[in-house]
């Protein structure tokens, strides 16, 4: 089993490629709270609803001091796609290597439809302005995930 973040570890850096090609460092951030959510797959039912859900939320998301990153194994140019097709707003990173996923205990042995299986950890970070985890969130569900989220940070 990997090992799982909780409240109060201190988030591990990434430097990821975003769907615009860009670098983004989680360590640029710091000084802003962040929401870093991974998702197993672009343009499938589940992670188009979350990412829709982010950014509908966006605006209130930030304007209560709050960035948000997506992050999966998916490249660059198919995030590029995602963010077009479904007109997403939040910055999409790629993690192709999977490196930012284990580092948070967001890819290993999970069960789908009753089976064991390896693959990403559906999962939610919160994590404040010194980048340290306020909040860690494992196998979310991808419907009604952000509105839970915004309750739990207060802000429904």
């Amino acid at each position: 089993m990997t090992d799982r973040l909780a409240a109060g570890d201190t988030a591990p850096d990434f430097t990821l490629t975003s769907d615009a090609e860009e670098q983004v460092s989680l360590s640029s951030l710091r000084g802003k709270k962040v929401i870093v959510y991974f998702y197993p797959a672009a343009m499938t039912p589940g992670c188009t609803k979350q990412a829709c859900d982010f950014s509908e939320s966006l605006d209130s998301l930030r304007g209560a001091g709050y960035e948000v990153l997506g992050v999966s194994k998916d490249k660059p140019a198919k995030l590029a796609k995602f963010r077009e097709r479904d007109a997403l707003t939040l910055t999409l990173l790629s993690d192709e290597d999977l490196a930012a996923h284990r580092s948070y205990g967001a890819y290993g042995r999970k069960l789908l439809y009753g089976k064991e299986v390896e693959g990403v950890i559906r999962s939610t970070f919160v994590i404040d302005e010194s980048g340290t985890v306020e909040l860690a969130q494992y196998n979310v569900k991808a419907t009604g995930h952000v509105a839970k989220l915004r309750r739990d940070l207060g802000l429904a």
